[in-house]
């Protein structure tokens, strides 16, 4: 399976079922009166986060949402039946953006997040029955489910992150530690994507992400590891592989700070996460004698040799993973890079008008606002009172009052959402 870490869908809520005009008619009942029912209520959109889900790689090929509409009213006051909410499975790590806003970081399995709500159903007659109105001849249309476009970006989570340069041997030790299968080969970016493995020591399980070997200039999109080092900011433990043969041109010591000063670049919270050096292929020649170089130039830094092939220096290694990850806290406050919002101290609350008025041209003049454009595309035009009640609203809100200070005039057109209407005194 492809492995799929950051796509664009685009979601429509169903939209609310028609409220429905009717009166009651039965023999011997004389004045039955109203008893249009009630639209049933779009479906929603819901982001649901599942363990058992790996990649967001099913939203490439299908990347529109659409939530099944609400059922018409009925008369005899018959409510018409409400859609089911659309659920849709994402991995756990998926952090969510509405809009091109931050929404939610579902970092949790079993998490919800709705990204898009569905459509009230419209009001039949009978909702409009008062004892000035006793026999009302207007329904009002569902309304519009909502529309939005929903960026999810995927950060695994992982306890331990291994980084390095390519062909470190980072695929080689998550391979030794535990059940995952990444790719092991003899050249440079042999890993394309991240792989997660569970290592269990001591009776004591983690997760280990292995991440595609960086390079110099990886932060500005050089190699592969810019791409998924998001993917290590979440954990709680860096493990940092140093091949002894060293990388290209840049020798084994020396790459220790080259490695570090891309996390640097790339994010300050990656930059404060503890690490530990590893030189790993001890079993080569040069493998003991990098190792005693590593530990002269990092003496303030825990240092380990290891080798994968052969087993050593893997219990040590793993004894001190497994005391670090006790002492790290399970929730750290930064996990997620930065994408949890922190609420207010004082929530301020601040009324201003629910609606603008703009001129959009000679004669043409647009109003803008959630709830005045949702009584206009609720209103059905054909019923006479309903466009009667449109109008009431709209000079009792103040919108006529707004249109002729902008200087609308007899037959100029008026634009509310879809709907145009011709301007009248």
């Amino acid at each position: 399976m492809s492995f799929v870490d950051k796509v664009r869908i685009h979601c429509k809520a169903g939209a609310g079922g028609d409220g429905c005009l009717s009166f009651r008619r039965e023999k011997y009942i004389e004045f039955g009166g109203p008893d249009g029912g009630d639209g049933g209520k779009g479906g929603d959109i819901v982001l649901l986060s599942d363990r058992n889900c790996n990649t967001l790689l099913d939203f490439t090929y299908s990347p529109h949402l659409i939530a099944k509409s609400g059922e018409n009213g009925k008369g005899s006051q018959k409510t018409g039946a409400g859609a089911s909410d659309m659920v849709v499975r994402v991995p756990v790590g998926t952090v969510v953006f509405k809009n091109g806003a931050f929404l939610a970081d579902l970092d949790k399995d079993g998490e919800q997040v709705l990204i898009a709500n569905g459509g009230r159903g419209g009001r039949g007659n009978l909702s409009f029955k008062t004892h000035r109105n006793t026999a009302p001849r207007i329904a009002e249309r569902g309304e519009p489910g909502e529309e939005s476009e929903v960026d999810l970006e995927l950060k695994l989570i992982a306890d331990i992150g291994l980084v390095g340069f390519p062909n470190a041997g980072k695929s080689s030790l998550l391979a030794r530690l535990s059940n995952a299968r990444p790719k092991v080969a003899a050249y440079p970016f042999t890993t394309l994507t991240p792989h997660l493995g569970q290592v269990k020591h001591k009776e004591v399980a983690f997760v280990m992400a292995d991440i595609p070997g960086l390079i110099e200039g990886a932060h500005r999109g050089k190699g592969l590891g810019d791409e998924f080092l998001k993917h290590v900011e979440r954990t709680r433990l860096l493990v940092h592989l140093v091949d002894p043969m060293g990388f290209g041109a840049v020798k084994p010591v020396d790459g220790v700070r080259t490695i570090e000063n891309e996390i640097k670049s790339f994010s300050h919270i990656l930059a404060s996460k503890p690490r530990v050096l590893v030189v790993s292929k001890t079993d080569l020649p040069e493998g003991p004698e990098i190792l005693k170089k590593v530990k002269t130039r990092y003496r303030a830094r825990k240092v380990f040799g290891i080798s994968s092939a052969t087993g050593d220096g893997l219990d040590k290694l793993l004894d001190f993973l497994v005391r670090e990850l006790a002492r790290l806290p399970k929730d750290d406050p930064e996990r997620g890079a930065g994408t949890r919002t922190k609420k207010p101290e004082r929530e301020v609350v601040r009324v201003k008008r629910s609606f603008e008025v703009f001129r959009e041209k000679s004669g043409v003049y647009r109003v803008v606002g959630d709830d005045v454009e949702r009584l206009a595309t609720m209103t059905n035009f054909v019923q006479p009172e309903a466009v009667e009640r449109l109008q009431n609203i709209m000079k009792r809100i103040g919108v006529d009052k707004f249109l002729k200070r902008a200087g609308i005039r007899e037959g100029d057109m008026v634009r509310i959402g879809s709907v145009e209407l011709e301007w009248s005194e």
